[in-house]
């Protein structure tokens, strides 16, 4: 089966507030694979934490071995890589006085032929827009989704009301070894897109507002990832916000 065609575009931004961008993107279009890390850490390396993410996943698609064919292979690659940048981080930071504390979130995603695997930790996302509606496809290994999940709010919202704060995470690369790694995939269809990101932009931007940026923004990806960073700015920009796009064209 001849595989679809894919676009991609990226960016990166420290936001408003932030001295440094411990976020990382690596997107490989010749690859069709797109990774993204939010560190955590702050002086203990963050940023360090996200580059090992980024780094150690893409080698594990793109040195040395063919590219996965099949979905079950590509879901299998996809989580020993994100079990794999785990290991590495967890070590530095035990070997390494200044790198104690240090992790990261991760969403990865490979395109097949017409499909889409995808393995994550954390809270940074994945998002299909499809028919001028958005959909998440991640879920976020956070305290206030947990919270959601069991029964004591009816959505996010009231939770963010009531107090719980949002940015407590309860799974990360370099917080537990092993690491639990969700996985999941999606069917590609023509006029897809799909967002990866951040907190840096979720935090800053409700989904309807990332919805109306990808309906009304036009069909240049690189002008809509420039529009979500600016939105997210123009929020407070509190945090790092990387944003990285693929149409299914």
């Amino acid at each position: 089966m001849s595989k679809c065609r894919l676009q991609f575009a990226w960016r990166t931004d420290t936001g408003r507030v932030r001295v440094h961008n411990e976020d990382a993107v690596s997107v490989h279009p010749d690859s069709r694979l797109v990774v993204i890390a939010d560190g955590i850490g702050g002086a203990s390396a963050g940023e360090v934490a996200s580059g090992f993410a980024t780094q150690v996943v893409s080698d594990c698609f793109r040195s040395g071995t063919p590219l996965p064919e099949h979905k079950d292979e590509a879901l299998e690659r996809a989580r020993d890589a994100v079990e794999a940048a785990n290991q590495i981080i967890w070590d530095s930071a035990r070997l390494t006085p200044h790198y104690a504390g240090m992790g990261t979130t991760v969403v990865v995603g490979y395109a097949g032929s017409d499909w889409l695997v995808f393995a994550h930790v954390g809270d940074s996302r994945l998002y299909r827009f499809r028919d001028g509606e958005i959909e998440q496809l991640t879920r976020d290994h956070s305290l206030i989704q947990d919270v959601v999940d069991q029964g004591f709010f009816k959505s996010l919202e009231d939770a963010q009301r009531y107090g719980i704060n949002e940015n407590i995470l309860t799974r990360g690369l370099g917080s537990a070894n092993p690491v639990v790694v969700d996985t999941g995939e999606a069917d590609l269809r023509s006029g897809d897109l799909y967002l990866f990101c951040t907190d840096g932009l979720t935090g800053m931007v409700t989904d309807d507002g990332i919805r109306r940026i990808l309906l009304t923004g036009g069909n240049d990806l690189d002008r809509l990832s420039s529009l979500l960073v600016d939105l997210a700015c123009e929020g407070g920009g509190l945090d790092n916000i990387t944003v990285a796009l693929m149409r299914v064209s």
